[in-house]
């Protein structure tokens, strides 16, 4: 069986995030959503937060997990028996940050691949800072997120 993790942060997750999935549902036999509890941002959302939206946000997909995680991703996604991390790509400016954490983590862990996805030109502005700003100010997000993470976001603001 083919394991890839999808890691990151997820604050929130977006319609981007859900775009590089469904692609990696596609080539793997099971795709993990790791949510980093461990992160040097300070993130809206809590990771119990975190990791039920995104479990709302993927739950038509077949062979998708979703678990929060904890310390190094590269032992994480051994212990999971996963083959491959996978990563997006929106931009170009991605590319220098993503490049140096994949060399770092072949460098730590000789059997994972990292396996790039570039973000659908429709969805390629989308980042969980923008949509939290203009969640933050009170604009419509359902555009860049599902129902639920729109709804979250909504009432994280209200309060």
């Amino acid at each position: 069986m083919k394991i890839a993790v999808y890691a990151g942060t997820f604050d929130p997750i977006t319609k981007g995030h859900i775009s590089v999935l469904s692609r990696a549902a596609k080539l793997f036999d099971k795709v993990i959503v790791a949510v980093a509890a461990d992160n040097n941002k300070h993130t809206l959302f809590t990771l119990d937060e975190r990791k039920a939206l995104a479990e709302a946000s993927v739950k038509d997909f077949g062979n998708v997990e979703v678990e929060a995680f904890t310390g190094l991703l590269v032992n994480y996604a051994k212990a999971k028996g996963a083959s491959a991390l996978v990563r997006g790509l929106r931009m170009v400016s991605d590319f220098e940050y993503e490049m140096q954490m994949a060399t770092f983590n072949k460098d730590l862990c000789h059997e994972l691949e990292t396996v790039f996805f570039i973000a659908d030109a429709e969805l390629s502005y989308i980042s969980s800072s923008q949509v939290r700003g203009i969640a933050s100010l009170g604009g419509n997000v359902e555009r860049y997120v599902t129902a639920e993470v729109a709804e979250a976001l909504k009432q994280k603001y209200q309060k």
